[in-house]
């Protein structure tokens, strides 16, 4: 049986980072299929310069010109210009991104190819907002459904009626040009019209009602008001080829393998862990409690935590893993991770958290209060405290987030 578990657990998240890695996964499809020609490029998201990098890596010089636009904080040298943009709210460095890539489009010769390399965070971090909606309205839609504990579909489905390029309507202004778009998905299920909120995909849904129950009047006034999508059948989506590059599959699966490199037995879960935080995270920890001493659980999906008026310091991950520390308190043989593979959870430079048995203990003892900080979205305060916090910097790639478990096997003497 393998020592120093914790390490080894953070060694297993770090090979599932590495798998998707947006560099790595762009350069190897180019490397098999490379684009002809002199190619223009747009990248946005988290892992927007991780995915140039691996075009820049394939391509050099046939690239004749580039638009990247990715997280403040996540800008990284390139030969082309890089916007730094809001998330996870859509802010003016928002707007005025998708003033640029409005621009950009436009100097795009017709008869050229365009590569369009897509991650999570794209939704927030570029936009150009119909004349019937302001910013103000805007952020004020976004923060009740951030706060509002709304299922992640259903919060996509909005956003893409919200907007100039969202739904279809950046294929809409890049027709004719050819367009190879290359994604780092962080939806569940891989929806394409869902990544980025689906800036290049046709999409059914958006040419009838929305039908999302609760949703205050004053969201559902403005969307009244939104313009049209282009239809399925529309000519603009004959010239756009879409490809999935890196998903949560194929870091979960990354992790299993590491896991049994190490020497633990590995069980790779298959259910999508959704819902609210807090209750996903003591669910988890109850079953590895019951589970097989020696084996690795690997989990992945994304849930939710209902804010208060005034939260604290924390985030999704933070929250799930100090819920189930609290149900692994006294076992000190049972660690739990939980991280957002983008490596930021909330709106923190925090990507989650590597819980154990005494977790709560610590925290107590350095002053804080479990129930307390959970209850005020605060977990983030909690888990500095008790020292189990994981920070990895920008990790070049965004598939919603990874949970390990492991109950250590007791050796016989």
């Amino acid at each position: 049986m393998p020592t120093n578990h914790r390490e080894n657990l953070l060694k297993i998240f770090q090979s599932a980072l590495a798998a998707v890695n947006g560099r790595v996964c762009v350069r190897e499809r180019l490397k098999e299929r490379p684009l002809p020609g002199m190619v223009y490029m747009v990248a946005v998201g988290k892992a927007a310069c991780a995915m140039a990098q691996g075009a820049q890596d394939v391509m050099g010089d046939h690239i004749v010109d580039a638009l990247i636009i990715t997280k403040k904080g996540y800008a990284e040298s390139l030969p082309w210009p890089v916007l730094e943009a809001g998330h996870p709210l859509v802010d003016e460095t928002s707007l005025e991104a998708g003033r640029q890539l409005l621009a950009f489009v436009d100097r795009i010769p017709q008869d050229a190819s365009v590569l369009v390399l897509i991650s999570g965070g794209a939704s927030a971090l570029v936009e150009a907002l119909p004349p019937q909606i302001s910013l103000d309205q805007f952020q004020e839609i976004n923060r009740w459904i951030l706060g509002s504990g709304l299922d992640i579909n259903d919060y996509n489905r909005i956003r893409r009626r919200l907007s100039r390029l969202k739904g279809g309507r950046l294929a809409k202004l890049l027709y004719p040009r050819r367009v190879l778009c290359l994604v780092v998905s962080d939806v569940p299920g891989n929806d394409l019209r869902a990544i980025g909120s689906g800036p290049l995909v046709a999409d059914e849904d958006m040419r009838r009602p929305l039908a999302v129950r609760g949703l205050p009047d004053f969201i559902t006034e403005v969307l009244k008001h939104m313009p049209p999508a282009p239809a399925p059948d529309d000519a603009c989506f004959q010239n756009v080829k879409r490809e999935i590059v890196a998903t949560l599959d194929n870091a979960k699966s990354a992790a299993v393998e590491a896991a049994k490199g190490l020497g633990y037995q590995a069980m790779l879960e298959t259910g999508f862990i959704s819902g609210d935080a807090l209750e996903a995270g003591a669910r988890l920890a109850k079953k590895l409690l019951r589970s097989e001493p020696g084996t690795v659980h690997v989990w992945g999906g994304e849930t939710t935590v209902r804010l208060p008026g005034s939260p604290g310091r924390g985030g999704r991950n933070q929250s799930l893993a100090l819920a189930a520390a609290m149900m692994l308190q006294g076992h000190d043989d049972a660690w739990f991770l939980a991280a957002g593979t983008d490596g930021t959870d909330g709106p923190t430079d925090d990507a989650g958290a590597l819980v154990d048995g005494g977790t709560i203990t610590r925290g107590e003892q350095a002053g804080q209060n479990a129930k307390q900080t959970l209850a005020r979205a605060d977990a983030g305060n909690f888990l500095e405290a008790s020292g189990d916090l994981i920070q990895t910097g920008p990790t070049g790639t965004n598939v919603m987030d990874i949970m390990l478990g492991l109950l250590r096997r007791h050796e016989s003497t």
